[in-house]
């Protein structure tokens, strides 16, 4: 068993803000805008948060009817891919762990920091690659995955399905109640405050260094590792 840790959600360079983190722990996952025209997908001020207030609560004005990229999405659990973190995506198994974490920023409290945190996973039940339906004798295995994977915010798109890779979630998968943090500022090479992999996330995950952007997801392997990764997360 291994465990893929991959950054997701609206941040400053792609939708100009930070998802809230509240007083008591909790947070809203607040997607990243859509980049191309998708049929019935929702806008920030279409979605109700946890909290009751709508999501266009915490993006900036200008964002508010902004049609958002659910990925991943919840409902039925899937998370799809087609740039190069596709070739991660593939090495999951079923029963591995995909692991979400995201920029959060503190919501009317001073108990928390602006950082990276844990913020949800699914349990793999199946990985689909679209390259491999996209050839003619496979038509009736991509018709029956558009439709499985019809909530997947890139299949939504009606476009091209080259390069994409689908994770599917079984039935354990969740958003967390409280997010978990796992970074610490730490300066790069030229000196500049970057968020790096916690010292307490280093011993207990087996990885380090530079996690703030969301190119290169972190793969987490040894049984020692993941056994952590599992009792952080409480999974049954």
């Amino acid at each position: 068993m291994k465990a893929l840790l991959l950054r997701v959600g609206i941040d400053k360079g792609c939708g100009g803000a930070l998802a809230p983190i509240f007083d008591d722990g909790s947070f809203e996952f607040v997607p990243i805008p859509e980049s191309y025209p998708t049929p019935g997908a929702a806008t920030y001020n279409d979605r109700i948060g946890r909290k009751g207030k709508r999501l266009s609560t915490y993006v900036p004005l200008s964002r508010k009817n902004t049609p958002m990229h659910e990925d991943p999405e919840f409902l039925t659990c899937t998370y799809g891919d087609p740039t190069p973190k596709r070739v991660f995506l593939k090495k999951l198994l079923e029963r591995d762990l995909l692991v979400f974490y995201a920029g959060l920023q503190p919501f009317a409290t001073d108990k928390y920091k602006e950082a990276l945190y844990i913020i949800g996973y699914f349990t793999v039940k199946k990985v689909t690659d679209f390259n491999e339906l996209l050839e003619a004798e496979h038509e009736a295995e991509l018709a029956e995955s558009l439709q499985r994977y019809r909530h997947n915010a890139h299949v939504k798109r009606r476009q091209t399905f080259q390069d994409l890779v689908v994770v599917a979630g079984d039935d354990n998968c969740k958003i967390l109640d409280k997010a978990i943090l796992i970074s610490q500022k730490k300066p790069d090479k030229r000196g500049r405050p970057t968020h790096c992999v916690s010292s307490k996330m280093e011993k207990a995950l087996g990885i380090s260094g530079l996690i703030q952007r969301s190119i290169w997801p972190r793969m987490i392997e040894g049984e020692h590792n993941v056994d952590n990764l599992v009792q952080l997360l409480e999974l049954p």
